[in-house]
């Protein structure tokens, strides 16, 4: 009884230190166009305003990296990328380089356990956040970041602003439709293909796959008419094929949501079709102001959709959205000017773009 109680004080312990800290429920989904075209999408959720913005990262940009003891490993840009950021930092949380690689961060809140590393490791080590930044600007497939990522150490490093080490796990995607999730627990790392190129939160990436088994009922076909000692049942209206899906925005519900939707989504014929069917999709995960919150934190707002953003592979474009203009926005990587020197940022959140089509008097 005493360990059971230990156990049960732990757990709320824990739980109370995960409702304290800012939150993301972020959902990442993938589509395949008919032409080819592999589309990556995510929504980011956060419990604090982000400051996100678009960047465009240039070929030879120098990189210092963090390590616990200070300065860490330094690279410098293979390839072009551009992405969002957060804090105003010059690295991307979410993007996409010349080569169609993706590379999404995911907060992993209560498993991610990052590794340990020494003075002598700094030369090879990175913090967290910074991850998705060296993926991108280093590689061009998802083999490739698999052969490399034993080379580098990600460490428990407190990111300034925040003061503690922000959890997180990541996907990568690339043009030829591969992909692959990375977590670290217990200062381990994990690398799992990721065939259905979906997303969310905790528990890890392996648990959600099992989890998946105890919704295989669902389908996009209705119910058919059931009969009963001479009585014929119908369903009352469209869509009684995905009877039991969950619709709150727990990761576990949202995976399976993610799941269920973009597999049985139609193929849209083009990238840019299957970039307009992901945002709809993506918009059954949209956070309204008030939904989520943190009772009794003051120091935590509301949880909201800051942006949702979706890259096309195939093209090498950026799209997004935010919670203050939902008008969808690009960036074209293939026009981007190859002899930049600088990071280019561009501001995403802008006020909200409403078309005036009052008819005008005869």
């Amino acid at each position: 009884m005493c360990s059971r109680r230990l156990v049960v004080a732990l757990g709320l312990m824990s739980l109370a230190s995960l409702v304290s800290a800012p939150a993301w429920a972020c959902t990442g989904i993938t589509l395949r166009a008919q032409d080819g075209s592999v589309i990556y999408a995510r929504t980011m959720e956060f419990g604090h305003d982000f400051h996100s913005a678009a960047i465009v990262i240039p070929r030879g940009h120098a990189f210092v990296g963090t390590a616990p003891t200070g300065q860490g490993m330094t690279w410098s840009a293979k390839y072009r990328l551009v992405g969002a950021n957060g804090l105003q930092m010059p690295i991307v949380l979410d993007g996409l380089n010349e080569k169609g690689l993706t590379c999404g961060l995911f907060y992993f809140p209560g498993y991610a356990g990052y590794q340990e590393v020494t003075p002598a490791d700094a030369p090879r080590t990175i913090a967290p956040w910074e991850l998705a930044s060296w993926i991108l600007s280093q590689f061009a497939t998802v083999d490739e970041v698999r052969e490399k990522l034993p080379e580098i150490r990600v460490a428990p490093v407190a990111l300034p602003a925040w003061g503690f080490v922000p959890p997180a796990h990541y996907v990568v995607h690339d043009a030829a439709g591969n992909c692959l999730v990375i977590e670290y627990v217990d200062g381990k790392l994990h690398v799992y293909d990721n065939p259905i190129g979906v997303i969310t939160n905790a528990p890890t990436f392996d648990w959600h796959l099992t989890n998946l088994r105890n919704y295989v009922n669902l389908t996009a076909d209705n119910a058919p008419v059931r009969e009963l000692d001479g009585v014929q049942f119908e369903q009352f209206g469209q869509g009684s094929g995905m009877h039991g899906l969950p619709g709150d925005f727990t990761p576990p519900s949202r995976f399976v949501r993610a799941v269920a939707l973009s597999k049985s989504a139609r193929p849209g014929a083009t990238g840019p079709e299957a970039i307009e069917q992901a945002l709809h999709i993506l918009d059954n995960f949209d956070i309204p102001l008030g939904t989520v919150r943190s009772p009794g934190d003051k120091q935590v707002e509301d949880e909201i959709t800051e942006w949702t953003t979706a890259s096309d592979t195939k093209a090498r474009r950026f799209y997004f959205h935010t919670h203050g203009n939902r008008r969808v926005r690009m960036i074209d990587l293939a026009k981007v000017n190859l002899d930049a020197k600088e990071i280019v940022t561009v501001p995403m959140d802008q006020q909200p773009d409403v078309q005036d089509l009052t008819p005008k008097g005869e």
